[in-house]
């Protein structure tokens, strides 16, 4: 027998793009590559944004490293970057409270 599926809600609505706003806080799901040759912020995959980071995917350092770059491409602090779910995954999710600036594929994605 299947399972019924859950209502949209805050938690399960969908979205068509890689990110979202929730007041003033940026949602963006990520699909992280660990261990790359340089940081960098590449294209939307899907409903994911590719980010690659120099770190080693060990114990979570890698997404530590990612978070501690995408404050700086966002001009906000670590401390205003939080992850949702997939510490330990190329899958997250991350909340940025309050971004002062935005990469510009986050400014392509809003023309379109």
């Amino acid at each position: 027998m299947k399972k019924p599926r859950a209502k949209a809600g805050p938690m399960t609505e969908q979205h068509s793009s890689f990110f979202w706003w929730e007041a003033d806080t940026l949602v963006v799901n990520i699909l992280g590559k660990p261990s790359a040759s340089r940081d960098a912020i590449g294209k939307p995959k899907g409903l994911q944004l590719k980010v690659s980071v120099t770190a080693a995917p060990q114990l979570g350092r890698a997404t530590d490293h990612m978070v501690r770059f995408l404050a700086g491409e966002f001009g906000v602090s670590p401390s205003a970057i939080e992850v949702v779910f997939g510490r330990f995954n190329v899958n997250k999710q991350l909340r940025i409270k309050a971004p002062q600036k935005l990469p510009a594929v986050f400014q392509q994605q809003t023309l379109l």
